[in-house]
């Protein structure tokens, strides 16, 4: 009994703290891990020397039924594993039909990728064209001179209504073309011809195309010069299949910013006077302007069709032969005008900017089309000014 009490009051007395429980049983956990770390490691390092040929896999097992003590030897190995090249070709594609629940590698007859490497040119080519057979091909829309259409097609590319409304317009006489009667959906409506619906004349509704053009010397704006002279749509004849015309006009000797379009009511807003339209250009003189004319061009002059006065007027520069004029004015030659008026001859005049809009990138003789939101600017711009004159 006695010794019994004494080895029980020997491990209350020798009991051990809970402090050092937790610190073993850390320095425990601390020692897996490491040990587990360094195992990894070695793994890894395994697969480096096999993949680098310096080492083989351990082949047989031991009586135990595990691998050797030595898993792997270094030097020239007996068998090395083979690293697998970028460029490996594909495993050979099994074409027999699958069994039910049957997952088989490779495209299979039938499939998408092996159906597109049986595609012999010629099928490719029709494939193509058939793809590709609306790019670029004018449509009935198109606002181009087209020898014939039927009636109840213009009609309807006209947006009134679909054709088979448009051939009951027809036969309840309601059309017109050219001021007669016509009864016959079919009938053959040439370019020229003007189509009436109660009165009101119907056009062909046509997909609006705006494009800045640089202008050069030279050349005309007007879409048909008698004397055969270059225009400036000789310039952006490839540009589209649209019938395009100049807004404003620039002489044949000015240069610079040129919108073409074929948005006839774009085209009237910023020409018509009561949007003042901003327009600025850079005269070149053949003497320098003194400082009284240059007041005089900001008070205003009077010429022979009235009062003109500019928005600004400025030096460019140094050079006091070469001004800078912002002017909202559309009459005709109204700059040249302007200084040949007070004795100056104009040597070269070139429209920086036309509606905000300014021949940045865009180098003498080329053009671009606008962005959607420059075109959306332009519908917009200096809308107060018709508030203002309406009221």
């Amino acid at each position: 009994m006695k010794n019994k009490r004494s080895d029980n009051f020997d491990k209350f007395a020798n009991k051990k703290k809970g402090s050092a429980v937790k610190e073993e049983y850390r320095q425990e956990k601390k020692k897996a891990k490491a040990d587990s770390r360094a195992a990894g490691e070695a793994a890894r390092q395994r697969k480096k020397d096999i993949a680098k040929g310096i080492a083989v896999e351990p082949v047989g097992n031991n009586k135990k039924g595990g691998f050797a003590k030595k898993d792997y030897v270094t030097g020239p190995p007996k068998y090395t594993i083979p690293l697998r090249a970028k460029s490996a070709p594909r495993r050979a594609v099994d074409d027999t039909p699958a069994k039910y629940g049957e997952i088989k590698r490779g495209a299979g007859v039938g499939s998408p990728r092996l159906a597109a490497s049986k595609r012999t040119p010629a099928s490719m080519d029709k494939a193509d064209a058939k793809r590709t057979a609306g790019i670029g091909k004018v449509n009935a829309s198109d606002d181009t001179p087209y020898e014939q259409m039927p009636l109840n097609k213009y009609i309807a590319h006209a947006g009134t209504c679909g054709r088979r409304e448009a051939a009951e317009l027809v036969k309840n006489g309601n059309i017109t073309v050219n001021g007669d009667t016509v009864l016959e959906p079919g009938y053959k409506v040439q370019y020229k011809d003007v189509v009436r619906l109660k009165g009101k004349v119907l056009q062909l509704q046509v997909t609006p195309v705006y494009i800045l053009l640089n202008k050069p010397k030279d050349y005309i704006c007007t879409a048909n010069d008698p004397e055969g002279r270059k225009t400036v749509l000789d310039i952006i004849k490839n540009a589209t299949t649209q019938r395009m015309f100049p807004v404003g006009r620039l002489d044949r000797n000015t240069t610079g910013v040129l919108i073409l379009t074929n948005d006839g009511d774009l085209a009237q807003k910023l020409t018509h006077p009561s949007y003042e339209i901003k327009k600025i250009y850079e005269v070149t003189l053949d003497k320098p302007v003194t400082k009284a004319d240059m007041e005089a061009i900001a008070a205003g002059v009077t010429l022979e069709d009235g009062f003109i006065a500019a928005d600004a007027v400025s030096y460019v520069g140094n050079e006091r032969a070469v001004i800078g004029i912002e002017i909202h004015s559309g009459r005709n030659r109204i700059v040249r005008r302007i200084f040949e008026h007070l004795g100056y001859d104009v040597r070269h005049l070139d429209r920086v900017m036309f509606a905000n809009l300014t021949k940045k990138n865009v180098d003498r003789g080329k053009w671009r089309f606008l962005s959607e939101k420059e075109v959306r600017l332009l519908k917009f711009l200096n809308k107060s000014f018709t508030r203002k004159a309406s009221k």
